[in-house]
């Protein structure tokens, strides 16, 4: 039962508390402040205890929200972290970045401001930290059976923990230098700290997982994959770039975010001095109105551009002046809406970019843009112009975040033996199994780009698969099938 049944009607939400943004965009430390435990009890304390939870239906990884909830407003943070880490390997990353799907599936979005799940989970998460209730949990003997997992992201991080603690020999490679995946080099350090990615591999690392970084796995090494381990996991995401093919996409200027996102992140952690590709003083365009385009827009915002102008091809989202969802119990778009655009932006909805214009030198003096409209044919959507919309915008710097097309290891793929799905990604079966007899794939590389939440859940369910398939049995969770459909 609820530690205040009538607790929703007695507290209005409060939402973290963020950093004025005339101050946070002077530097890169988080934007969001932590509350204090009273304010995040009293914020659980609005949970109503749902007799269903829809909560849990927004919730890939089937956290057991009401019941965290129900701990903290009682101040048993202990417990609270215990239910937590029942359902999630790293509450501390979707706490900080995830889009809360749960959070609009919640019983009061209905008519009024629903319960502030991430504020509450990423509290939960710290508390624990703070309190010593994150202990490394290796585990009770070994299978003598060794996992390689491709990829250290969220995924592949779950995957390998999992595997680790039923008894495993789990190595990790990485190709870059430090653990993380994306949540390392992608994610802007403002958006992320990247401490907490650390604390965790070092728990993980004491659990008994191994972890090799600068280690491309490529053609070359698949005969060490085949010879050295019992099961291989690919969790090497999806980061090949959707291509825009339209005149002067080679002028100078003009680049994909994954080429400029990660040298931010490199400039924080002191590897380099200063990015090579950097906004300042510079007239910004950005491609693209999804996660990957706000993190530009955030980054270009505090290396003090000229201006920042976000391009998108679809029409304005519908202004919301709450959170009553009218989607519920799906999540509704949140194109547009985020910490970045508060920054400071300049819109451009339901515009395409027809060319890329330079000057006598060869670099990037403009974007020319058309306005386009969305007709629907067969249940598809295409984007046409309209005649005689099409208008200059000046720009020096162009980033594209139009999205991404599957993954970006196709001689990898190829030689295991691995088919490739039409879009890209690793193709899979119902077990996680990809083609190749001892090969599996989670997370982005076989789903595509999608959620912090959704890695974890597809890592964790994975693991199971591979578990059951070297020991015979598994206790492990699936949290989700293959090719589920986000709600």
């Amino acid at each position: 039962m609820a530690h205040d049944p009538q607790g929703f009607l007695k507290h209005a939400r409060a939402d973290t508390p963020k950093r004025p943004a005339a101050d946070r965009v002077r530097d890169w430390q988080p934007i969001y402040l932590r509350p204090s435990s009273a304010v995040v009890s009293e914020q659980a304390s609005r949970c109503m205890d749902c007799g269903v939870a829809f909560c849990h239906s927004g919730c890939p990884l089937g956290n057991l929200i009401p019941e965290w909830n129900e701990y903290v407003a009682r101040g048993d943070w202990a417990s609270a972290s215990e239910r937590l880490h029942a359902t999630n390997n790293f509450p501390e990353f979707t706490g900080w970045i995830c889009p809360a799907p749960c959070e609009a599936a919640c019983v009061l979005a209905l008519n009024t401001d629903p319960v502030t799940i991430k504020q509450v989970e990423v509290s939960i998460v710290e508390r624990a930290f703070e309190d010593g209730h994150v202990d490394p949990q290796p585990p009770a003997e070994r299978t003598g059976a060794r996992v390689a997992v491709v990829g250290s992201g969220p995924a592949g991080m779950a995957a390998a923990q999992q595997l680790t603690r039923v008894g495993h020999d789990v190595t990790v490679f990485e190709r870059d230098d430090r653990v993380g995946g994306l949540l390392r080099y992608g994610i802007p350090d403002f958006k992320m700290p990247k401490d907490i990615i650390d604390r965790r591999v070092e728990q993980m690392r004491a659990e008994g997982t191994s972890f090799r970084v600068n280690a491309d796995i490529g053609p070359q090494e698949v005969a060490m994959l085949r010879a050295d381990y019992d099961a291989v996991v690919l969790a090497v995401g999806a980061l090949a770039p959707r291509e825009l093919t339209m005149p002067g996409r080679d002028l100078a200027g003009v680049h994909h975010a994954m080429a400029y996102l990660p040298q931010g992140n490199r400039v924080q952690a002191g590897d380099i001095a200063g990015s090579s590709i950097d906004a300042a003083g510079k007239h910004v365009v950005i491609v693209g109105g999804g996660d990957t385009a706000a993190d530009c827009l955030g980054t270009a915002n505090r290396q003090r551009p000229l201006s920042v102008t976000v391009l998108d091809h679809n029409p304005r989202p519908l202004p919301r002046t709450g959170l009553v969802n009218p989607m519920w119990p799906s999540a509704p778009s949140t194109r547009g809406v985020s910490p970045a655009h508060d920054e400071g932006v300049h819109e451009a909805w339901a515009r395409e970019v027809v060319a890329f214009l330079g000057d006598e030198r060869g670099a990037l003096r403009a974007v020319l843009v058309e306005e386009v409209e969305i007709v629907r044919i067969d249940r598809r959507r295409e984007f046409r112009p309209v005649p005689g919309s099409r208008t200059e915008l000046p720009a020096d710097l162009v980033l594209l975040a139009a999205g991404f097309v599957g993954t970006d290891v196709p001689e990898l793929l190829a030689a295991l033996g691995v088919d490739e799905a039409p879009g890209g990604t690793v193709r899979i079966d119902d077990h996680w199994r990809t083609s190749a007899e001892g090969v599996y794939a989670c997370g982005d590389a076989s789903r595509g780009a999608s959620l912090v939440v959704w890695a974890i859940a597809e890592g964790r369910a994975c693991a199971a698969a591979v578990d059951h398939a070297l020991s015979g049995v598994t206790e492990l969770p699936r949290p989700v099938r293959p090719h589920a459909v986000a709600r």
